[in-house]
């Protein structure tokens, strides 16, 4: 159903585009979502819960703060198509959706955590030097990787995602008071 919805977006997902990808009837559909709309929501919620649990299990690794944070980095800038999309129809629908709206807020604070984690961890630890309070860098972070996704999706041609990857690294580096 998530392809759909990435194909389609959140307007024009239909119980008949749902049932013939797959395979399910549009009776069965309906008697188990009750709306279309309460089915396009579990879908979108599902797609985004799924993303932030594989964040927070990519975050739970052994790997120093530093390294931690560059799996995390690279992890999201590696998002397969269909991900970033669905990311970008969830944010596109919770602008106009309460119940989406109050469930981004939720899953924005669990996907940030592990990233103020390991700011926090490096400091504690005297790896890094910050510039910044933790909580800065993680929203620095993801705000960057935000954009990132939304350029992607859009298929614009630049930044390069290894040149926005090499910048994205240097500016955290400072951040985190890290030399070269």
């Amino acid at each position: 159903m998530t392809l759909v919805l990435a194909e389609r977006g959140y307007e024009n997902t239909r119980f008949a585009d749902v049932s013939a990808a797959s395979g399910v009837a549009i009776s069965t559909l309906q008697n188990y979502f009750g709306s279309r709309e309460d089915m396009v929501i579990e879908a979108l919620q599902l797609s985004v819960d799924r993303e932030v649990a594989a964040m927070e299990a990519a975050a739970s690794t052994d790997l120093d703060p530093w390294e931690r944070l560059v799996a995390m980095i690279d992890r999201s800038l590696e998002l397969p198509d269909h991900s970033r999309q669905m990311l970008v129809e969830f944010w596109r629908s919770a602008m106009r959706d309460d119940e989406l709206r109050e469930y981004s807020v939720e899953m924005q604070l669990r996907y940030r955590a592990p990233f103020l984690a390991a700011a926090r961890e490096g400091s504690e630890q005297g790896a890094f030097r910050l510039t910044h309070r933790p909580e800065d860098v993680a929203d620095f972070v993801l705000a960057v990787l935000t954009g990132a996704i939304i350029s992607r999706v859009l298929h614009h041609p630049r930044p390069s995602p290894a040149d926005f990857r090499g910048v994205l690294l240097s500016q955290l580096r400072l951040m985190l008071g890290l030399e070269g």
